[in-house]
């Protein structure tokens, strides 16, 4: 597992053995794991946000957005 992102808000892990990636919106409680094509797409999807918007609202916002209705709850027993 690597620490790709890290804001206030978000955290995005990658993991290479599965070839995926976790979005964990801090604020909401919420995870989302994207693995196979949704990971490539995910992933190309990051890649084509312009250099000069590459700040954390934007991005932020960006993964919100991605995690809106597909993002599981994340339970503390």
């Amino acid at each position: 597992m690597n620490v790709i992102y890290s804001s206030d808000h978000f955290w995005v892990l990658a993991y290479p053995a599965q070839q995926g990636f976790e979005l964990l919106d801090k604020e909401y409680m919420r995870t989302l794991f994207l693995q196979g094509a949704s990971a490539w797409h995910f992933r190309h999807a990051m890649e084509a946000i312009p250099e000069n918007e590459r700040d954390d609202e934007s991005i932020d916002a960006f993964l919100d957005d991605y995690c809106t209705d597909a993002a599981r709850p994340i339970v503390i027993h």
